[in-house]
């Protein structure tokens, strides 16, 4: 803060301010200074400098002992020199100093300390002890403005920036110094201060040692005592005691007589300033005079002190009376002044000495006289003096140019300072400071924006520069809107701040600011005074003071007020310190106001948002539609905060409403900047909450006259003019002014068909809007968009177009007025249609080119493959381009190579017809070429403002009819001005320039394409020729259309025509022809041609046209107007042509196929096949689709023309295996046969033998009915149930076989008593079961009936109760209490193992208990060996033993059914029993227990038996008599079942096979819990199979298991649920999982990951936003930055990446600037401006030339992505470097390298010789 109590030292280098001393020091050398830069030297230097021109000026003058004047020149600050003697006149006066006017415009400074001895002892005992007696008198008590003084220049210190304070005395023994007792004499006048009071006078110190001098009262000028440090001019009256006492006299009639005579013997030494002396003129020059005084000195007289009325009549020996200003003692000049303001009867006190003129700026000034070495007079209109310092005419760095000075007949000065000696105005000339807006404190006001630059930091606040010689002061609590703890990390020397005056004191020069953003920002009026602060007003203040009885707030100047404590909120507040801080901004509102004692009561819970709105805009005089002008202050997301002037009210213009055209908006709103200014903006609404609301539309102020103000006003019918405000499923709700809102329906929004509202129109787009319907009940209405129902005229579309165009040049315009740009340069020297010299680049994935052009260096021209065709754009081609449009955003130009374009241009003439070709197009406008002409023009895409945009008509190459309406246009920037015609005006025009139809034209070929033919008729009519219609008879396999060429001439006949916008056939029965593009055939006409009836099964020949991947289907030509499409089923029979389905048929090859179906609308569409069939049926082979593999079923399949159909698991091979549904899954295509049709669905078999006639390897054959089997046939089924009827076979999908259970258990008890010898082989598979067939009608009709129910398949069922009351149980009472014994025990055991279902499949209940028991059974089969067999008494007795065990002994473990043993088998047997009996209802009891399985696979084939009445003997030896095996077989098969087990045991430990169930997956999980590859790889296999909630629910499991250690992992499981939630989930649950992964794991990873997923799943907005919120939040981490700003140069955003780059600066320290900015360079050279990256890279290895590492990845950079010559130029620098030895032979070897690989052997040769010339360079440096 800045004190008037507090002293400090000029020559400290602590300043917090400049004083008024320092103040007029730098204005001063600022202006007057001739040196560039300060140079700050020791005094001793400086005077042996000056000792030596002394001496040399003295040899020049030869013998002369006294002065000598050669020229006249005035004092200059250069000159200047310590001990100088001068004349001053005091200024200002202040506590510490006072500010003297010198000669010649000088200012000096006059310190406290400078004034005499006695007064300096004065202040230093007052400084050293606080009870002094001696008060001391103030300096402005001493010293008087005006009062002239003899000083002396005691100091010329630097200060800062390189300015000179000139610093100066009144120090009596400073001044008169050369004076000795001995020299005075009376008479003589002197200066001196008072040194004492006494009784009768004073004592005077006149500086000289052993005389005293006394001043007499009697003698004062003044009645008033004098005081000690007084200065006082006397005279001297009377010497005694040689000199030792003088008696003085202050008489001013005395002293204005008293001359300096030869008498009193002044000499060079003793002279002094302010001595009147009498003269006479030795010689007049054109700067002044030289003067002769005092018989023998000479003097002279500049031109500023000559007597302006007397100027002109100076003559040589004339005697003048002039007043001593300035002696130089070591060089002995002397200058003197006639000026009559110094001269009798004045002299004493000059009346002015400052002017209010000073800060003005003057126009029209006239330059009076020049002085080449000093300046120029100037007078004002006013005829005031100006003078103007020759530093001050010309600017800093320019040379003085006379000539072009006194060219000029007037001049605009600034007036910088009054000069009292001279008593005239001084001025300068300098632009600078002329157009400066602050110039003097006292311009700069109290609220005022300012901005500033940071000079250097204090504990008090931070000293900002505002100009050259204006300082202000931020104070410590208004650096920031909360209290910095280290403001030194924000303010740095050199930062660019904006800020608000806080008050302004223009005497002291003290300037206090605030940055507080609150206050900066403030919209709110300003209390800058106490009459400012009226009763209800708010405004923005800070709290400066927190007491118990409120807050005190502060605003601006001295204006202040308190809030009571009931004002500070609405609840209840305790205590105001726990809710508000000292220097917080707060909104106050004045509730009282006393201006007269400065007192006011503010509330804080009085102010609301309505309040504020209303308090800004208040003074304002609100109209809609009234134009206003306004100011942009700031710039927002979604428009512009301005201000409306000069009411300073703010305002907002929505950025849709800066023009009509939809894509002027952006650039305009880009273009313009803060503090721009737009006129003609409209008024269009006023809320309380959102304030004025501005439009630029120009359209709606041109339609603003008679709108409706209100819905009562409205009336069916009326046309107005509005903007699209918001979307809605439904319709769109169209905005009008006077808050006028409506809405049209989706039907009503245009006359095409819209399926998406979005689709049609843009946010704020301008648009007419017929009123349909009114409610005023409800306060709504409703309209209609449709053209058609319009009655506004079309006419206004070119008025469209120029103002659109017009727009496009202002941003173009504001783009490059913002700076030096060399690339927006560049732009804005090029235009639509110049051509320019290129050269072709490198192609991109995008399919462009890119091209450089030397006018066009640093922009990036582009060509799209439109326009290169005919063209060769190899790398490196010459070619002449032509511009199609220019973008400024982007620094692009968009070119065309076309020949057409570039050709020479011909003349156009008005009202001429002709074709445009679109070659360029957006929204709004298109670029067209005009015929052949070679001429460019731009048309609206738009002919109606309601129109909606379609891609199909305004693309490039598509076609138009135009007329010319000016061949010159100077809106267009000289391009034609075009007019598209009107529809009909085509129609008529082509009818006119046509033939009739079936008339035989000659056409030539213009273009050919697969399905058709581009030709134009000699009248220059276009037309097609569709490809059917060529060839009569087209060869299957050939390409019709390349039959032909561009350019030859056919003969074609006329069937019909088409329009350009819908392209609907118009057929040939229609008598006018409403068309203007024919469609033509090169087929003779047919007598009595009738229209062709598809029929299905017809075959016919069509044109492959595309292959669609959407819907997996080829669209192929028919006919004109006949379409057709193959789906991808009918187009294949083998699985290996759907992989690459697009390749199979060339666009417009000619097919053979055959109709499917015809579609009964119009126009007509045949579905047809290319296979050969058209339908299914009986005995067809196909292919088709596995929809569904269902489990124990089959497979469910998609047929070709929409069929269906289903394959069993008997029907999927000729030999039944374990799973013979494992090979299939869903999606996959196989090869069928159809076998019939039933209920709609066709039943289809994968069996070899039917879809191969060579396949004859059949081992279970094809079973289709009851009479394919044959008693005592020995046959292979799958078991589909097990229940207590038996087991159940199925054959086929109607014939299902059972074995009673009587028939399994007395197999069973044969074959433990009874050796069998059994011959079929013990490998079978595990699903299949062997029997011999019995016929049991009832049997296999009830089993057919139980399989339908427990397996639930959709199989014709059965009358079951018929058939189970034919069949009665037999049970015998102990087996029935058996069963019931066995049903309790695994009741019971049901019971203990909490085993609930309701399923009613027992097969499928019992296979998924089996399955988690898989492997231990396996594990348990595989150990199971035939070691011991005993003998048949011991197997007697465990048959015997088994029927008492098998009650009790039920241990619940499942093993694999062996012959050998009985126990497991039984217990198996009890418990699926039990299960049966529990769950289903009994139908067949059997009276005899038998051993079930629980599960299908744990079946052991049974052995071939038979009835024993119907066996025969061979098969009883067979089944009798068991093979006995030999000890060496019994080991071989002990050794492989160990290493089946070995095997499966390295299969289940394999880690590299990936599971595909999810019980592996759950195997896995148990031993590696905390593996996140497992978890994401569980979780992609239910994604696989669309379960997104089971991998919801899996990632979740993975989070809460894996170990809180293991960070990583758990990181990587978070990334996977983000990336499923992008996928498949909502922005909402995606949100909630990224904020739980932020609260988990550390935030920064998290955060890039995310960004990561949405740049690539391509939601560009998402990233962007994620992106700025991580550079706030994570501001210190270069990663961020990285990232960011790869992200937008992938987004082709370049400038936005350099303002990343430069904000990161700012953030990082300074250790990492370095590696940042390469890195940024690295990926310009990657994705973004190839010179922008070369620059970053030299400019950092300008810095830091020893960092190799960097110059070896410009190396590898350049080499990648320059050309050779700039690679070279790279290692020429490099190997230059002053770097080791060592660095420099790398850079030589791959140099070297370099050239080997891509140089000549010349090249080769010369980096050799420069390896060389380096050798033998740094040993002679060795040796030297």
């Amino acid at each position: 803060m800045f004190t008037s109590g507090s002293y400090r030292s000029h020559a400290s280098e602590e300043h917090v301010r400049y004083t008024c001393t320092e103040w007029f020091t730098v204005v001063y050398t600022t202006f007057y200074s001739t040196r560039e830069t300060a140079v700050a030297k020791k005094r001793k230097v400086v005077q042996q400098d000056e000792t030596k021109k002394t001496k040399k000026q003295k040899v020049q003058a030869g013998d002369l002992k006294l002065n000598a004047v050669a020229s006249v020149e005035i004092l200059h600050l250069r000159n200047l020199k310590i001990g100088t003697l001068m004349l001053g006149c005091v200024k200002e006066v202040s506590d510490f100093e006072a500010v003297v006017g010198l000669p010649s415009g000088l200012v000096g400074y006059l310190p406290v300390c400078n004034i005499c001895d006695s007064y300096t002892n004065i202040l230093k005992d007052n400084l050293d002890s606080e009870d002094s007696l001696k008060e001391p008198v103030c300096l402005p008590e001493l010293l008087a403005p005006g009062m002239l003084i003899r000083c002396v220049v005691s100091s010329l210190d630097s200060v800062k920036e390189g300015q000179i304070s000139l610093k100066v005395s009144i120090n009596p023994k400073h001044v008169n110094k050369g004076l000795s007792s001995g020299s005075l004499k009376p008479g003589m006048t002197l200066s001196g201060c008072v040194e004492s009071v006494e009784d009768h006078g004073f004592l005077v110190d006149i500086g000289i040692s052993g005389t005293k001098a006394f001043l007499p009262k009697k003698s004062t000028s003044s009645k008033q005592d004098l005081n000690v440090g007084q200065y006082v001019t006397v005279l001297i009256e009377e010497v005694k005691n040689d000199g030792r006492v003088v008696r003085l006299s202050q008489d001013p009639q005395a002293l204005g007589k008293a001359f300096a005579e030869t008498q009193q013997g002044w000499t060079l030494d003793t002279l002094l300033p302010g001595l009147l002396i009498r003269a006479r003129i030795k010689r007049v020059t054109p700067h002044g005079l030289i003067v002769t005084y005092l018989s023998s000195f000479t003097g002279m007289v500049d031109f500023l002190h000559l007597d302006e009325d007397k100027a002109s009549t100076y003559n040589t020996g004339d005697e003048v009376v002039a007043r001593v200003l300035y002696v130089e003692q070591s060089t002995r000049h002397v200058s003197l002044s006639l000026r009559r303001h110094l001269l009798p009867p004045g002299g004493a006190v000059l009346d002015s000495v400052s002017s209010e003129q000073v800060g003005e700026v003057v126009q029209g000034c006239k330059i009076t006289a020049l002085h080449h070495h000093s300046g120029a007079l100037l007078k004002m209109p006013d005829e005031t003096t100006v003078f103007v310092h020759k530093n001050l005419i010309k600017e800093a760095k320019e040379d003085f140019n006379p000539n072009q000075l006194l060219s000029q007949p007037e001049h605009t000065l600034r007036v910088i300072d009054y000069s009292p000696m001279e008593q005239m105005h001084l001025g300068t000339l300098r632009r600078g400071t002329v157009e400066c807006q602050y110039f003097r404190y006292q311009d700069i006001k109290v609220g005022q924006i300012i901005e500033g630059t940071v000079m250097d930091l204090q504990k008090h606040g931070v000293n900002v520069r505002i100009t050259d010689h204006i300082r202000g002061l931020i104070p410590k609590f208004h650096m920031a809107d909360v209290v910095l703890k280290n403001p030194q990390k924000v303010f740095y020397s050199g930062l660019k701040v904006k800020c608000r005056v806080l008050s302004v004191d223009t005497q002291q020069r003290k300037l206090f600011l605030t940055r507080k953003k609150g206050l900066i920002e403030s919209r709110l009026p300003l209390f800058l005074s106490y009459a400012d602060a009226k009763v209800g007003c708010i405004s923005h203040g800070v709290i400066m003071c927190i007491k118990d009885f409120g807050c005190i707030v502060r605003f601006y100047g001295d204006v202040s007020g308190l809030v009571p404590m009931q004002e500070l909120s609405t609840e209840r507040v305790a205590n105001p310190q726990d809710l508000f801080f000292v220097g917080q901004v707060v909104q106050a509102k004045v509730l009282r106001c006393d201006e007269k004692n400065k007192m006011l009561r503010l509330s804080f819970k009085a102010v609301t948002e309505g309040d504020i709105k209303e308090v800004q805009t208040a003074k304002f005089d609100f109209e809609v539609g009234k134009t206003v002008e306004v100011s942009v202050c700031r710039k927002v997301l979604n428009g512009l905060e301005v201000t409306i002037l000069p009411e300073e009210v703010p305002a907002f213009i929505p950025t849709v409403h800066l023009s009509d055209h939809v894509t002027n908006c952006f650039p305009l709103w880009s273009a313009l900047e803060e503090g721009d200014t737009i006129s003609n903006v409209m008024c269009l609404s006023k809320t309380k909450k959102k304030g004025i609301i501005l439009t630029k539309k120009p359209l709606l102020k041109a339609c603003l006259h008679g709108v409706p103000i209100n819905l009562s006003e409205l009336q069916v019918g009326m046309e107005m003019v509005g903007w699209v405000k918001s979307f809605m499923p439904y319709g769109v709700f169209v905005d009008f002014p006077y808050e006028l809102f409506g809405l049209a329906p989706i039907a009503a929004m245009s006359d095409q068909f819209i399926s998406d509202t979005k689709s049609a129109f843009d946010i704020g787009q301008t648009v007419v809007a017929k009123v349909k319907n009114v409610d005023t009940e409800k306060k709504r209405f409703l309209v209609s968009l449709k053209v058609s129902e319009l009655t506004i005229s079309e006419e206004g579309s070119q008025d469209r177009l120029i103002q659109g165009l017009k727009e496009r040049m202002a941003v173009s315009e504001m783009m490059t007025c913002r700076g030096e740009s060399e690339v927006l340069q560049q732009l804005s020297a090029v235009s639509l249609g110049d051509k320019l010299k290129v050269t072709v680049g490198d192609a991109r994935e995008d399919g462009m080119v890119t091209l450089t052009s030397d006018q066009l260096r640093e922009a990036t021209v582009l060509v799209s493959k439109d326009h290169t065709k005919g063209v060769n754009v190899s790398p490196g081609c010459k070619l002449t381009a032509v511009i199609l449009h220019v973008d400024f955003l982007k620094s692009e130009v968009q070119v065309s190579l076309l020949p057409e374009l570039t050709a020479t241009r011909k003349q156009l003439e008005k009202g001429s017809k002709l074709t445009a070709t679109i070659q360029y197009t957006d929204k709004d406008f298109a670029v067209v070429s005009l015929g052949d002409t070679g001429r460019m023009s731009i048309i609206p895409t738009h002919t109606h403002i309601n129109d909606i945009f379609s891609s199909n008509k305004f693309h490039v190459g598509s076609c138009l009819n135009v007329t010319v309406e000016e061949p010159s246009c100077n809106e267009l920037g000289g391009l034609p001005l075009v007019a598209c015609q009107k529809e009909n005006a085509n129609l008529e025009w082509s009818k006119s320039n046509s033939t009739d139809p079936e008339e035989v034209v000659t056409a030539i070929v213009k273009k050919v394409k697969p399905t058709e033919l581009l030709v134009t008729v000699l009248s220059g009519t276009k037309g097609t020729i569709h490809v059917s219609q060529i060839e009569e008879s087209p060869v299957v396999g050939s390409l019709p259309t390349t039959s032909l060429k561009v350019g030859s001439k056919v003969e074609a006949r006329v069937t019909g025509g088409y329009t350009v916008h819908g392209r609907w056939f118009l057929p040939i029965s229609n008598p006018d022809l409403h068309a203007y593009q024919l469609e033509l055939s090169l087929l003779p006409r047919k007598p009595n041609e009738i229209k062709v009836k598809y029929k299905p099964g017809e075959e016919i020949i069509c044109f492959a046209s595309k292959y669609v991947k959407e819907t997996q289907s080829l669209e192929v030509h028919v006919k004109p107007n006949v379409m057709g499409t193959v789906e991808l089923l009918a187009m294949i029979t083998k699985a290996g042509q759907a992989n690459h389905p697009q390749t199979l048929y060339k666009p417009g090859q000619t097919i053979c196929a055959k109709v499917v179906g015809v579609s009964t609308s119009r126009p007509i569409h045949l579905s047809l096949s290319l296979t050969g069939t058209h339908k299914l049926e009986q005995g067809v082979i196909t292919m088709a689709i596995v929809r569904k593999v269902e489990p124990h079923m089959g497979l469910f399949l998609k047929l070709p023309f929409e069929n269906l159909g289903f394959a069993s698991m008997m029907d999927l091979s000729d030999e039944y295996s374990d799973n013979p549904l494992e090979p299939y899954k869903q999606g996959e295509l196989v090869r069928c046969y159809v076998i019939g049709e039933e209920n709609r669905k066709f039943n289809v078999s994968l069996r070899p033998s039917r879809l191969y006639k060579e396949h004859k390897k059949v081992t279970d054959p094809d079973i289709q009915s009851i009479s394919d089997i044959t008693e005592g046939q020995i046959i292979r089924g799958y078991v589909t149930v097990i229940n207590d009827q038996g087991v159940f076979v199925s054959l086929m999908s109607r014939i299902k076989m059972i074995f009673p259970v009587r028939k399994v258990i007395k197999e069973n008890h044969r074959k433990s008593s009874v050796p069998a010898r059994n011959k079929i082989p013990r490998e079978r598979p595990r699903n299949s079961f062997r029997t011999h067939y019995q016929e049991f009608t009832g049997d296999s009709q009830g089993s057919q009936q139980q399989d339908d129910e427990n397996n639930g398949q959709t199989v014709e069922k059965k009358q079951s109760d018929k058939i189970a009351t034919k069949r009665k149980p037999v049970i015998s009472e102990s087996q029935q209490q058996d069963d019931k014994k066995n049903g309790q025990t695994i009741k019971k055991k049901q019971e203990s193992d909490k085993i609930a279902t309701k399923r009613k499949q027992v097969i499928s209940e019992s296979q998924q208990q089996d399955d988690k028991k898989n492997e231990q059974t396996i594990m348990k089969k595989k150990a199971c060996s035939d070691k011991d067999k005993s003998t048949e008494k011991q197997k007697t007795l465990k048959e015997k033993k088994l029927k008492t065990k098998a009650e009790d002994n039920d241990s619940g473990v499942e093993v694999f059914f062996r012959e050998e043993e009985e126990k497991p088998l039984h217990k198996k047997c009890d418990q699926v029993k039990g299960k049966l009996e529990k769950k289903e209802p009994k139908r067949l009891q059997v009276a005899f227990d038998f051993p079930w399985e629980s599960t299908l696979c744990s079946l052991t084939p049974f052995a071939t038996v038979g009835d024993t009445h119907d066996s025969s003997e061979d098969e009883q030896e067979v089944t009798s008599k068991p093979v006995k095996k030999t000890r060496k077989e019994l080991k071989e098969e002990k050794q492989n079942a160990e290493q089946q087990l070995s095997k499966l045991e390295a299969e289940l430990m394999d880690t590299s096979v990936r599971p595909d169930n999810t019980t592996a997956f759950e195997r896995l999980l148990l031993s590696s819990p905390d593996s996140s590859l497992l978890w994401l790889q569980y979780m992609a296999f239910h994604l696989q199979s669309t379960q997104i909630e089971q991998a919801r629910a899996v990632g979740e499991r993975a989070l809460k298991t894996i170990s809180f250690r293991e960070e990583q992992e758990k990181l990587n499981v978070w990334v996977a649920m983000l990336n499923l939630e992008n996928m498949y989930g909502t922005q909402e649950s995606l949100q909630k999982v990224f904020e739980r992964a932020v609260q988990y794991c550390e935030p920064l990873p998290v955060y890039q990951q995310l960004a990561d997923i949405y740049a690539k799943s391509d939601k560009i907005k998402e990233a962007e936003n994620l992106y700025k919120n991580m550079v706030k939040r994570f501001r210190q981490e270069k990663a961020v930055y990285l990232s960011y700003g790869n992200f937008l140069l992938r987004q082709r955003q370049s400038d936005a990446a350099s303002a990343l780059l430069q904000r990161a600066l700012q953030s990082l320290s300074n250790k990492e600037h370095v590696d940042l900015i390469s890195k940024f360079a690295r990926l310009e050279f990657q994705h973004g401006n190839t010179e922008k990256a070369k620059s970053m890279f030299d400019k950092v290895l300008s810095t830091y030339p020893k960092r190799t590492d960097l110059w070896s990845v410009f190396i590898d950079l350049m080499v990648k992505h320059g050309s050779q010559k700039e690679v070279r130029e790279l290692f020429d620098r490099v190997i230059h470097l002053s770097v080791s030895v060592k660095k420099i032979k790398f850079f030589f070897k791959r140099y070297l390298e370099y050239e080997k690989k891509n140089g000549t052997p010349e090249t080769i040769q010369a980096v050799k010789q420069k390896a060389l010339e380096y050798v033998e360079s740094k040993g002679s440096d060795t040796t030297s």
